[in-house]
């Protein structure tokens, strides 16, 4: 059971002065800055970080800034984010293994809060909005869900820290704003009024912290950063001078974001309303709040015509009922840090067009859920063995038009001769496409095609020369305890589309309830939990191993490629 503590309004106010007498004493409280701030309204500001940037899988890394899989940041890499055209950047923060004292001071180590602060200028320097919070604590220490847990201690913990990094930052630039705390647990509405009241507490240690603190804009934050717990539980905090705006997640559909279950489609009208419905849901509870969808993002593995679709409709969507986005990126995702390049530069294209109501032109591909194969129009496919014939890519135009094609080098095809065009339909001519490919052409990425059109983002095409596949092994025994890593002889993309995991006896390894999605989904597992890639290896996850060990009967995992069709797909089994 929780530890509870029910607290009236007037109980929040006592222990908020309470809290405050007791860090009076402990800390050097903020009495004035230098220079001046400029107050802006919560409205003006979410609209001015519009789009934004997520500094992921850094300063909120556990237990450090280094510890995950990015170094510490540089001040390149906001530089990197301003030229893209993004207007700010979220600084997600971890403090839960920084603290150097207990109750009732909880004192974070002033070398972190300097990094911290550090960071935030780097930031400031490239003239970026910068909203930074509270972040993994909330599943670490702060998580009112949790059975033992006590509210409490969190409660005090969660004061104590805002009173301090409103401190280090209090004199930080309107600008900067300020979150309280990142994806918070709630399963029931008395959790949800648990995270009232720390916003509320929030409120309170930032105004007691000095500075320009109670003049700053503040993203509130409700159950999960849910769409529909906030809708549910949030309450508006009262007597209190700062702006505010909500902000929410959104990782809709999960198991497209999440390449689960072998959803690698997106884009029907089914797939549109749902979207529509969450963001208009929200928009239809808080009509008169400014809102900041903090992150959302879909798997950097996924086809990316799908993707591209997506966050455009994201995007798009978002800006119709008048809310802004933030891009997360832990690093694996949008941006390679270390080379300064953005891993796919056509998705922020359409991302930045998109925030700024700019219409896009997009490949399309498959949207049928009963669909057994999938196509896109970010790929032309050419079979090894086969003859090459000409290739049609098909195109959203959303009113514009195609104005030419580009090769990576610069050199601009013609039409007739290379390419037609008939509506958002592109034919490439086979006297083209043979410079390129040939029925004995090595496996692999040939070119990659730039279409441009009358308004808004490019568009890719990538030519490509495929095969099926070889694994260097085909069977083995399932051993637990660790991941199996499984040779790879890649021809054609280095893209792994969904496993499909089916026990000898006809089971499926995992979720039997798939059988009622589509063919494309029936038995697949979920990327990163059940399998991988990893360089010249595909992977069998841990977690897949030690199902087929309990189940004692052989499985079969079927690895499926982009083109995703029947063929193009190897098997691999475990026997027990």
């Amino acid at each position: 059971m929780k530890s509870v503590v029910a607290i009236s309004s007037l109980g929040l106010v006592l222990l908020g002065q309470t809290l405050a007498q007791r860090s009076s004493s402990g800390t050097k409280r903020v009495a004035a800055c230098d220079g001046e701030f400029s107050p802006i309204s919560a409205a003006d500001y979410v609209a001015a970080i519009n789009p934004g940037w997520n500094l992921g899988n850094t300063l909120d890394s556990v237990p450090n800034e280094g510890s995950w899989n990015n170094p510490p940041v540089v001040p390149a890499t906001f530089k990197d984010v301003k030229a893209a055209g993004f207007k700010s950047v979220r600084i997600p923060v971890t403090y839960a293994d920084h603290f150097t004292g207990s109750s009732p001071d909880w004192t974070i180590d002033p070398a972190w809060l300097q990094r911290v602060s550090d960071v935030v200028d780097m930031a400031l320097d490239n003239d970026l909005y910068v909203v930074t919070n509270i972040h993994h604590d909330s599943w670490n220490w702060a998580d009112v869900t949790a059975s033992g847990t006590n509210l409490t201690m969190v409660e005090e913990k969660m004061y104590r820290s805002w009173v301090q990094i409103g401190e280090k930052l209090g004199c930080k630039s309107s600008l900067v704003a300020f979150e309280p705390i990142n994806e918070p647990p709630a399963n029931t509405a008395e959790d949800g009024t648990e995270l009232n009241k720390i916003n509320d507490l929030f409120l309170q240690a930032i105004a007691e912290s000095g500075g320009f603190n109670t003049q700053r804009v503040v993203t509130l934050v409700g159950g999960g950063m849910d769409s529909i717990k906030t809708s549910q539980w949030f309450k508006a905090p009262t007597g209190y001078s700062n702006p505010w705006a909500i902000q929410y997640h959104y990782y809709s559909p999960y198991d497209f974001i999440f390449q689960a279950w072998g959803k690698t489609t997106w884009g029907s009208d089914a797939d549109k309303d749902a979207m529509e419905a969450d963001f208009a849901n929200i928009r239809g509870n808080f009509s008169d709040i400014p809102m900041v969808i903090g992150e959302f993002e879909a798997n950097m593995q996924l086809e990316p015509a799908a993707r591209r679709k997506y966050i455009d409709f994201a995007v798009r969507t978002a800006r119709k009922y008048d809310t802004s986005v933030m891009l997360w990126d832990n690093g694996d995702g949008a941006l390679e840090r270390a080379t300064h390049t953005w891993r796919d530069p056509i998705l922020m294209e359409i991302m930045l067009n998109a925030a700024k109501g700019v219409s896009n032109s997009l490949s399309d591909s498959t949207t049928d859920g009963a669909a057994t194969e999938q196509w896109s129009s970010a790929y032309l496919f050419h079979k090894v063995g086969e003859d090459v014939t000409d290739e049609t890519a098909t195109f959203l135009l959303n009113g514009n038009t195609i104005e030419s094609i580009k090769t990576l080098d610069g050199k601009t095809l013609g039409s007739p001769k290379d390419y037609s065009v008939s509506d958002g339909t592109v034919t490439f001519k086979k006297a083209f496409l043979s410079t390129y490919l040939s029925p004995t052409a090595a496996p692999g990425s040939k070119a990659n095609l730039t279409v441009s059109f009358s308004a808004g983002a490019d568009a890719s095409v990538e030519i490509v020369q495929w095969d099926v596949p070889t694994l260097g092994a085909t069977t083995s025994q399932a051993v637990s305890g660790s991941d199996l890593l499984i040779p790879i002889t890649w021809k054609g993309l280095y893209k792994l589309a969904a496993v499909k995991m089916l026990r000898n006896d006809g089971v499926y390894l995992f979720d039997d309830w798939t059988q009622w999605l589509g063919p494309l989904q029936q038995a697949r597992g979920t990327y990163s939990g059940q399998w991988d890639r990893d360089g010249a290896h595909v992977m069998i996850k841990e977690a897949a191993i030690s199902q087929v060990i309990a189940g004692k009967v052989p499985t079969t995992f079927t690895f499926e490629f982009y083109p995703r069709i029947g063929i193009n797909a190897v098997n691999y089994t475990l026997t027990v």
